[in-house]
């Protein structure tokens, strides 16, 4: 799992775009989410989003993604889980105190923050964890997030 973890990260640019241009159909279609109700779409979207994220990403689908903020190496894959940067346990070489054999995940998300197109958002401070979501769609909830938006322009 952690070879394909690290090849997301090597090819963050590349997967942030084609994110984007998802993101984008995924709005517009909210009418017809709308229309369907976000709640009889929630379960069929989260599977997808699963095995997507679970394959690509080693994702925890903690329901609050952030992934295209940290270089698409997911926070929740440190054993700390430590959503804000790397902790002081950082080896010399670059692999977690906890996990000797695994890079750090915020090492990792730096290198990946370096193959994307546009400015890193690393430095954004991230809220706290709400457990309230895990194993939601953090796509649903940014789909009706950027549709509000949208609207209020």
């Amino acid at each position: 799992m952690r070879k394909i973890r690290y090849w997301s990260v090597t090819h963050a640019g590349a997967l942030l775009r084609i994110y984007r241009t998802l993101e984008w159909g995924m709005i517009k279609l909210d009418p017809l989410w709308r229309r369907l109700g976000y709640a009889r779409i929630e379960k069929p979207l989260t599977s997808v989003e699963t095995v997507i994220k679970q394959t690509l990403f080693d994702c925890k689908m903690c329901g609050q993604c952030v992934l295209s903020q940290t270089g698409m190496a997911c926070p929740m894959n440190c054993p700390k889980q430590v959503r804000n940067g790397p902790c002081g346990g950082v080896r010399g070489n670059g692999h977690c105190e906890v996990n000797p054999e695994m890079r750090c995940v915020w090492m990792e998300a730096i290198r990946g923050a370096e193959n994307m197109p546009q400015p890193s958002a690393l430095h954004n401070t991230q809220q706290p964890l709400n457990h309230a979501r895990q194993g939601q769609s953090s796509w649903i909830m940014t789909i009706k997030k950027r549709s509000a938006d949208r609207e209020s322009t």
